[in-house]
């Protein structure tokens, strides 16, 4: 098999080679080059020492230099060249106690995580596979190089990688790297949230996000996400739901595009069905007030997994308003305009289809029609560039304090009053009628 190489990989390569040295391409670049994908970024390993390395090259960067990993920069682009290396005993689930480097290539990549990974390619040698990754993207299979116990004994996060890796390919989890992640899943309790974070957004993100039921198949939700658990084991027994909470959610997952932002909605936007969960005398299931219950929950979940400010806030107005379904007319869009803020548009609506795309399908067509005509509203008083807030109403503060009212409380009393006029009545917007109205307020 060839595989084309960038060029200032080959230059790296070739520049290493000409030194006395061996030199390959390896990991995921060399996956996804084999699987017809633009690999991310080219990673390079080589039988040079560190030291070697940098006296090659003029301009590097010891990025992590005592794990043997050097990045050559090559016009303002960084390669990371990294030594042939053995690992030392894993003391924490995570890190090896130390290295050896090695002049052995298989050695190097005996110490991978899956065999898929596990492969080195240059020109001269061509592919090195040993472990069969090549056979194993035919099967489709994520299996473990060597024993799956020891890889996951050494770094625990990479039972979760296995589950992500599944979802970016589509492929299936090899039996005994499958029983060994369902043995040692507690072990991912020692793993960084951060660490966490970063793959579960790539498995969400993926073109298999219904892979979250791996996560509870294996045990691995039940030790990182028991919320997630919970979901799956919460029936939902009313005529608008044929799943339970979990299975919902998987179809709403892959139901909205792969965003960040969305992903995580859909993830969490029935987080607190489980516990708001109430069953009339008919035996029918209730889940008043899920969805603000379900922005405390999702708020602390993501802070737990560290993300930023931004993305919280963003995933927690769509779990609020998820479930507002305004009436379909002009009037009542702008007032859920209002409610929501013109931040959650058009998002709200990807969201809305999706969570319908997960509930009885009786009732899809129809609520769907009812979010077209939805939308299309909103986007009329878009164009007529109607007022939905305070800050399009043709007054200020200002106004109303040079005709006549109190300063202080009244004034902001005063300005909503009149907020509500044109949420009613759009064409009330302008000034001398706002004020005019506030000349005949009791």
């Amino acid at each position: 098999m060839r595989i084309l190489l960038p060029e200032k990989v080959k230059f790296i390569i070739n520049k290493l080679e000409e030194n006395g040295f061996e030199a390959f391409a390896v990991g995921g670049c060399v996956r996804d080059s084999a699987l017809g994908r633009r690999p991310a970024d080219w990673d390079i390993t080589t039988s040079a020492k560190p030291r070697e390395v940098k006296e090659v090259f003029s301009h590097t960067i010891d990025t992590g230099i005592i794990h043997g990993t050097v990045t050559v920069m090559l016009e303002r682009e960084g390669f990371e060249v990294t030594t042939y290396r053995i690992d030392g005993e894993y003391t924490d689930a995570r890190h090896p106690s130390g290295v050896t480097f090695t002049g052995n290539l298989l050695e190097d990549l005996r110490r991978r995580d899956f065999t898929i990974n596990a492969m080195a390619y240059n020109e001269r040698a061509g592919l090195v596979d040993a472990f069969d990754g090549m056979g194993d993207m035919e099967r489709g299979l994520i299996r473990c190089v060597g024993s799956a116990g020891e890889r996951f004994g050494e770094d625990a996060l990479r039972m979760l990688r296995a589950v992500r890796f599944s979802a970016q390919l589509g492929f299936e989890l090899e039996e005994e790297t499958r029983a060994a992640i369902e043995a040692l899943a507690p072990q991912l309790a020692r793993i960084s949230a951060e660490r966490i974070q970063v793959e579960l957004i790539k498995l969400l993100v993926s073109p298999h996000p219904e892979e979250v039921r791996t996560l509870r198949d294996t045990g691995i939700s039940r030790v990182l996400f028991p919320w997630l658990d919970d979901m799956f084991e919460t029936p939902q027994n009313n005529r608008h739901h044929c799943y339970t909470v979990g299975e919902h959610t998987v179809c709403t997952l892959k139901a909205v595009p792969a965003d960040k932002v969305l992903r995580l909605a859909m993830l969490l936007h029935d987080v607190a069905k489980p516990c708001c969960r109430t069953t009339d005398e008919k035996g029918e299931d209730h889940f008043k007030g899920h969805p603000r219950e379900g922005v405390a929950m999702a708020r602390h979940i993501l802070k737990g997994l560290k993300l930023d400010n931004d993305t919280i806030d963003r995933v927690c107005s769509l779990i609020l308003w998820h479930d507002d379904n305004p009436p379909a007319t002009p009037r009542g869009v702008r007032r859920a305009m209002n409610r929501a803020g013109l931040r959650q548009f058009p998002g709200l609506f990807l969201v809305k289809r999706a969570d319908a795309q997960g509930k009885n399908p009786v009732y899809l067509q129809e609520f769907l029609a009812y979010v077209d005509e939805y939308e299309c509203l909103y986007q009329e008083i878009l164009k007529e560039n109607q007022c939905i807030s305070l800050k399009g109403l043709a007054v200020t503060g200002k106004d109303l304090l040079a005709a006549g009212v109190e300063p202080g409380r009244a004034v902001g009393e005063a300005l909503q009053e009149l907020l509500e006029q044109v949420l009613e009545h759009p064409e009330y917007n302008k000034k001398e009628i706002l004020l005019e109205m506030l000349s005949h307020r009791a």
